[in-house]
């Protein structure tokens, strides 16, 4: 952890007492922190999206802050939300490091924090929402061993290393692929920030290393997609089988065109509105589960049509 997460971590810990954040809040509206990870994912935008869209009508007033995937902006900026008397907080985890620094400082605040996709081991949320990633990375891996016959040599594009997503994931993949046998894995690559850059230099560097890679998984649509680009630009002379995982506009547009041969697609909508929810109950004292999974649906051109038409 960098000197400057562990300051400012300080600061949070000890700036504002719960006291100074419990005086009188608006008597019509709870106002609610949402800190996302990174605005420029879409898999966060449709959170943010469906908070916001949903806000109005449930009684809340939102206000957003966007760390732009660093840690050290994030903890700053869920300093000034408490600062803003904040009565919940929803929080996406920029990454590993650091990220049980907000949800320590909310606490001692005395604001409830609602984890959304990502859940620090050490200062777990009052509730966390997310997909059962265990369980739909074991759905995507048993699809990937059918379609392509059990056979082929593999390579992952790994999400962030110790975030949530990344770790469920790939304890559900190796699942699956535990029961296919004739898939190898050949190599993994972790990214940084779970983007299409990152996914196409990383599929580019394996393929120069292992022409033969016949699949990759990238962990999040994002990712895949990168890797489909450089199996293209490679012209390799055999199937390039490419899956992600989120369900992201852009994927589903690639399941939908055949750049992508799977996806599996996340509630987003549906968890930003149960987000939103679940800090007004949390406000109102009454009880949350401390889990609240949820499933997602393998996503292939046969039903890829539904899921562009209205995301869930």
């Amino acid at each position: 952890m960098s000197r400057t997460i562990r300051a400012l971590g300080l600061t949070l810990a000890f700036a504002v007492s719960p006291l100074a954040v419990s005086g009188a809040w608006a008597a019509d509206k709870v106002k609610v922190g949402l800190a996302v990870a990174n605005l420029q994912a879409d898999f966060f935008n449709q959170i943010k999206q469906s908070v916001e869209k949903n806000a109005a009508a449930m009684g809340a007033e939102v206000v957003t802050v966007d760390a732009k995937g660093d840690g050290a902006t994030q903890v700053s900026q869920i300093q000034d939300l408490i600062t803003q008397k904040v009565q919940a907080l929803i929080y996406i985890p920029a990454g590993a490091a650091a990220a049980s620094v907000p949800v320590k400082a909310a606490k001692a605040a005395g604001i409830p924090v609602i984890a959304v996709d990502r859940n620090p081991a050490d200062a777990p949320g009052d509730t966390f929402i997310a997909t059962n990633s265990v369980a739909a990375a074991k759905t995507l891996g048993d699809y990937v061993c059918k379609v392509t016959g059990g056979k082929g040599e593999l390579a992952i594009i790994q999400g962030q290393i110790g975030t949530t997503p990344e770790q469920d994931r790939d304890k559900g993949f190796k699942e699956a692929m535990a029961n296919c046998p004739g898939i190898k894995e050949v190599g993994r690559e972790a990214s940084k920030m779970w983007m299409k850059d990152e996914g196409f230099n990383i599929a580019q560097n394996m393929l120069q290393r292992d022409p033969t890679v016949s699949i990759f998984f990238g962990r999040a649509d994002a990712l895949a997609l990168g890797a489909a680009q450089a199996a293209k630009a490679a012209g390799s002379d055999h199937k390039v089988w490419v899956f992600g995982f989120d369900g992201d506009l852009a994927g589903l547009k690639a399941v939908k065109d055949g750049t992508l041969d799977a996806t599996m697609t996340q509630r987003t909508q549906f968890m930003g509105k149960l987000a939103l929810q679940s800090a007004l109950d949390l406000v109102a004292g009454k009880k949350v589960p401390a889990e609240q999974l949820q499933d997602a649906a393998l996503t292939t051109k046969d039903n890829v049509d539904q899921y562009i038409a209205e995301h869930p």
